[in-house]
């Protein structure tokens, strides 16, 4: 369990200190849930304030590693934490991160639609230029797109389901 979270389960539920709901089980690197007990990959620490910067080479690592899953959780905590003019930047970023996630857990239509979803939401943050704070907008949305096609006719011709680590896209354009 993450930092000082404690285990209750009055109700059925995992639940932190203050009594919020928590999924105490651990997770997988694509964030799927383990039995109790279970060896897991660590998870993200949650309210974590980061700049933009930070944010996006927290983000580029854990895609790179194969855990897109985990890059959402960076993304969400700045969604939360920025300002409120770049709120559809970083909730785009997430969907296309969880989108990545359920493609390779072979939810190809859960997949596509998340990407597809994420690339519209960030979208308007490629004019002129496509870049903001070095993310590589258009870059993305091409991406998204291209994956969320290649998804669905993998799906339909029976293909597995793609690498998170290996389809990771480069948030910048910078190597």
């Amino acid at each position: 369990m993450k930092g000082d979270e404690a285990r209750d389960v009055r109700g059925g539920r995992d639940r932190d200190a203050e009594g919020r709901a928590r999924n105490a089980r651990p997770r997988d690197g694509l964030g799927r849930p383990l039995p109790h007990g279970a060896e897991g990959v660590p998870r993200q620490p949650e309210g974590v304030v980061r700049g933009p910067g930070g944010t996006v080479r927290e983000a580029q690592r854990l895609l790179d590693a194969g855990m897109p899953f985990h890059a959402h959780e960076v993304f969400e905590d700045a969604w939360k934490s920025g300002p409120g003019g770049e709120r559809e930047l970083w909730q785009g970023l997430a969907q296309l991160a969880v989108g990545l996630t359920h493609a390779a857990r072979g939810n190809a239509t859960g997949g596509a639609r998340l990407l597809r979803r994420g690339a519209g939401r960030i979208g308007g943050y490629a004019a002129g230029g496509g870049e903001a704070h070095g993310i590589d907008v258009a870059g993305l949305v091409g991406w998204a797109g291209e994956l969320a096609d290649r998804v669905e006719a993998g799906a339909s011709s029976g293909a597995a389901p793609p690498d998170a680590a290996t389809e990771a896209p480069r948030l910048t354009s910078a190597p």
